[in-house]
C-alpha cells in the first residue's frame, strides 16, 4: 500500500467510523427521549437511596481512620520494642565474648601450671639431678612470686629453687614436695570454679538470646501483620472516599437532573438536530477531500512521485545501495589519492539513475581486468627492466672481451622499439576508449537532467494536489486554516458586458487530476511498502446518558493532515535531494571531463616521449650495427643504451610499489562497489535489498 493509499483508507475508515457513531448515537437519543417520559420515578428512588448511603459511607470512613491511626500507633511501638532487644542482645553478646576470652586465658594459664607443678612433684620425688635446670623450676620461679603463698613457704620454695647444681640435692624436699602439691591442688581448685562459672555464665547468656530473639520474632510478625491491615484498611478509606464522592456527586446531579428535567429533553432535541447537520457536513468534506485524491490520476501520480522512504522504510532501497558503492569507490581515492577518469566515469553513472546496475557491474569488472592487465605489464616491465639494466651493465664490462655481444644489444634495442610500439598503440587504444566514454557521459549527464527536469515538474504536481486535499479538510476542520480559491479575474471586455446588464459565457470545467487542473508528467513507478494499525472505536454511552455535543473527528483529521503534511515534506525532501543529486553529477560530469581531458593530454604526451624514445632506438640500432667493428665504439654505444633504459625504466622502478598500492586500493573498491550493488551488505544493520519497480499500485 503506498502512502496516498494509505490515506484514503483513513478518510474512508473516518467515514464508516461517522456513520457507525451516527446510528449509535440515534439510538442514544432514542433511549433518552424515552427516559424523558419514564425516567422521573427512577431518579426520586435514586435520590432516596444516595441520601441514605451518604452517611453511612461517612460512619464506615471515620471508623476506618479511627484504626488506622491505631494500628499506626502499635507499629512504633512494636518497631522500638523490637530495636530495644535487638539492642540488649548486641550487649549481651559483648559480655560473653569478654568472659569467655577472660576464662579462655585463665584456664589456659592454669593447666600450664598445673601441667608444670605436676612434673615437678613428680621429678623431686624420684630424685632427679639437674632439676633446678629445667623449664619446669623456671616456672615454679613465677609461681612463687604470682601465688598466694604464706611467707614461710615462699621462702622455703625460693631457696629451693636458688640452689645452684653444684649444691646437691637439698634435705628439705619433702618439705618442697608438701609445698608444691598444696599448691597443685589450690590450682586444680581454682581452674573447677572458674569452669563452673564459666558454664553458668554460658547458659545464662543462652537463655537471654532465645528470650531476646522470640521477643524479636514476636514483634517482627506483629509489624508485619500490622502493615499488612494498615495497608489494607488504607485502600479501604480510599475506597470508601471514592464511593462517596461518586454517591455524592451522583445525588447532586440526579437532583438537579430531576429539576431541569423537561428543560434538558427540549435542550436535547435541538442539539441533536444539530448534530445530525454537522456530521452530514464532516461526510460531504471527506467524501470531497476522498474523491479528489482517489481519482487514477491522482493515485497514479503519487505513487510515481513521492518518495520510496516516505512512511516506513522497510528495505535498502537502489539509492543507498548506489551510495555505499559511491561511498567504497571513493574511499581508496581519498586514502590513496587516486585520480583515475575511468573511476570517474564509474562513479558518475553510479551518481546518476539510468545505468542500470548491471552495466555497471559490467563497467566494474572491465575495470578491474584492466588493473590487473597494467600490473601485469609493470611487473612484466619491471622484470624487464631490471633484467636489462644488469644485462646492460654486464654487457658494458663485456665490450672488450667479446665483440658478438653487440649484436645481443642490437636485438635487445629491436625487442624494446618493439614494446614500445605496443604501449603506443595500447595508449592511443586508450584514448580513443576514453574519447568514447566522454561522449557517453555527456549523453548519460543530457538523460538525467531530462529525468531531473521531469521528476521535478511531476513532484511540483503532486504537492499541489496534496496542498488542495489539505486545504479541503481545513474547510471543515480548521476554517480559520482554509484558504479561498483565488477568484477569476474579469478581462476588460467581460467587465463592460457585466456593467450592460449581460452575462458572461461559461467557462469549461478545468482538466487535469479530478478536475484541479493540475497536470503532471509520466515518470517511472515505485514501490512503497508500510503498514498500518486499526484502532477500534469506542462503544456508545449507556442511558439514560443523552446524545451530547457533537464530536468532529478532529482528532482523526488531524492524523490524516499531518500524514499529507509528511507527505509534502517527503516530496519536498525529494525535491532538494534532486537538486543536489543534480549539482553534484554536474559536478561529477565536469570533474570526469577534467580528468579525462588531463589523462588524454598525459597519455598524448607519453605517447610523444615514447616515439621519440623509439626513433632513437632505432637510430642507436643502425649506429650500432655500423659501428660493431670497433671496441671502443660498441662501449660507448652500450653506455648510451644504458642510459636510455634508465630513462626509460627509472620511474617505474622508483614508483612501482605506489602504483601497484595504488591499483590494489582501486581494485579493492571496485570489489567492494561490485560486492555492494550485487546484494552484499558491509553495514551489518540490512540484510536484504529492496530494487522493486512496480507496475500497479
Amino acid at each position: 500500500m503506498n502512502p496516498i493509499r494509505r490515506v484514503v483508507t483513513l478518510l474512508q475508515r473516518m467515514q464508516n467510523k461517522i456513520a457507525t457513531e451516527g446510528k449509535e448515537d440515534e439510538a442514544t437519543f432514542d433511549k433518552f427521549m424515552c427516559y424523558c417520559q419514564t425516567g422521573a420515578s427512577d431518579l426520586e428512588d435514586s435520590i432516596k437511596d444516595a441520601e441514605t448511603k451518604v452517611p453511612q459511607l461517612d460512619s464506615s470512613i471515620k471508623e476506618s481512620i479511627a484504626a488506622k491511626e491505631q494500628l499506626e500507633a502499635d507499629l512504633v511501638q512494636h518497631k522500638k520494642d523490637r530495636i530495644d532487644a535487638k539492642e540488649a542482645l548486641g550487649k549481651a553478646s559483648a559480655l560473653r565474648n569478654k568472659e569467655a576470652g577472660a576464662f579462655a586465658k585463665e584456664s589456659s594459664d592454669d593447666k600450664t601450671n598445673i601441667a608444670a607443678l605436676a612434673k615437678a612433684i613428680a621429678a623431686l620425688e624420684k630424685g632427679v639431678t639437674g632439676f633446678l635446670q629445667t623449664s619446669t623450676a623456671s616456672v615454679l620461679q613465677h609461681l612463687t612470686v604470682d601465688m598466694d603463698l604464706t611467707s614461710s613457704d615462699r621462702d622455703t620454695l625460693s631457696s629451693f629453687l636458688s640452689q645452684s647444681q653444684g649444691d646437691g640435692y637439698a634435705p628439705q624436699s619433702g618439705e618442697i614436695i608438701g609445698i608444691l602439691k598444696q599448691m597443685k591442688e589450690t590450682m586444680e581448685k581454682g581452674l573447677a570454679d572458674a569452669t563452673t562459672a564459666e558454664n553458668a555464665a554460658i547458659k545464662s547468656y543462652e537463655g537471654i538470646v532465645a528470650a531476646k530473639e522470640k521477643e524479636i520474632a514476636v514483634n517482627t510478625h506483629a509489624i508485619e501483620d500490622k502493615l499488612q491491615r494498615h495497608g489494607d484498611i488504607s485502600v479501604k478509606i480510599e475506597t470508601l472516599k471514592e464511593d462517596l464522592d461518586d454517591t455524592s456527586k451522583a445525588l447532586t446531579e440526579n437532583k438537579k437532573f430531576l429539576a431541569d428535567l423537561a428543560g434538558n429533553c427540549e435542550t436535547k432535541k435541538k442539539d441533536w438536530e444539530l448534530v445530525k447537520k454537522t456530521r452530514a457536513e464532516e461526510l460531504l468534506a471527506i467524501a470531497e477531500t476522498i474523491q479528489l485524491l482517489n481519482s487514477d490520476e491522482a493515485l497514479d501520480l503519487f505513487k510515481k512521485t513521492l518518495p520510496t522512504p516516505s512512511l516506513l522504510q522497510m528495505k535498502v532501497t537502489t539509492q543507498q545501495m548506489r551510495t555505499q558503492a559511491l561511498s567504497a569507490l571513493r574511499s581508496a581515492r581519498s586514502k590513496h589519492h587516486v585520480s583515475d577518469a575511468r573511476i570517474d566515469f564509474i562513479v558518475m553513472a553510479l551518481h546518476g539513475r539510468k545505468a542500470t546496475f548491471e552495466k555497471v557491474i559490467s563497467m566494474i569488472d572491465n575495470m578491474v581486468a584492466l588493473l590487473s592487465k597494467e600490473q601485469s605489464d609493470d611487473v612484466g616491465k619491471k622484470k624487464y627492466c631490471l633484467a636489462e639494466i644488469d644485462q646492460t651493465e654486464d654487457k658494458g664490462k663485456e665490450l672488450d672481451l667479446a665483440i658478438s655481444d653487440l649484436r645481443k644489444v642490437i636485438e635487445d634495442m629491436t625487442g624494446t622499439v618493439g614494446t614500445l610500439s605496443e604501449e603506443i598503440a595500447a595508449l592511443e587504444n586508450g584514448i580513443k576508449e576514453l574519447d568514447a566514454q566522454v561522449v557517453e557521459a555527456t549523453q548519460l549527464r543530457k538523460t538525467e537532467h531530462e529525468h531531473y527536469k521531469s521528476t521535478l515538474a511531476s513532484n511540483t504536481a503532486t504537492k499541489d494536489l496534496l496542498g488542495l486535499a489539505k486545504n479541503r479538510l481545513n474547510k471543515f476542520y480548521s476554517p480559520k486554516l482554509y484558504k479561498e480559491a483565488p477568484k477569476r479575474e474579469l478581462s476588460e471586455e467581460e467587465s463592460v458586458v457585466l456593467s450592460m446588464g449581460g452575462t458572461l459565457a461559461p467557462t469549461s470545467p478545468p482538466g487535469g487530476i479530478s478536475g484541479t487542473g493540475i497536470t503532471y508528467m509520466q515518470i517511472e513507478p515505485a514501490l512503497v511498502q508500510v503498514s498500518m494499525h486499526e484502532n477500534a472505536g469506542a462503544s456508545p454511552p449507556p442511558p439514560p446518558e443523552a446524545v451530547g455535543a457533537y464530536m468532529t473527528q478532529r482528532a482523526e483529521s488531524v492524523g490524516v493532515i499531518q500524514l499529507i503534511d509528511m507527505l509534502i515534506a517527503d516530496v519536498d525532501k525529494e525535491r532538494q535531494e534532486m537538486e543536489v543529486e543534480e549539482k553534484d553529477s554536474q559536478v561529477e560530469y565536469e570533474q570526469f571531463v577534467a580528468d579525462s581531458a588531463a589523462k588524454r593530454t598525459a597519455d598524448a604526451k607519453s605517447i610523444s616521449l615514447k616515439e621519440g624514445a623509439k626513433a632513437d632506438l632505432q637510430a642507436k640500432i643502425e649506429k650500432t650495427t655500423a659501428e660493431k667493428k670497433s671496441k671502443i665504439a660498441e662501449a660507448m654505444s652500450t653506455a648510451k643504451y644504458l642510459g636510455e633504459v634508465h630513462i626509460t625504466c627509472d620511474w617505474l622502478l622508483q614508483n612501482f610499489e605506489v602504483r601497484k598500492s595504488a591499483r590494489a586500493a582501486e581494485v579493492d573498491s571496485l570489489n567492494q562497489a561490485k560486492a555492494v550493488l550485487s546484494g552484499a551488505d558491509y553495514s551489518l544493520l540490512q540484510r536484504t535489498h529492496s530494487h522493486i519497480i512496480s507496475k500497479a499500485s
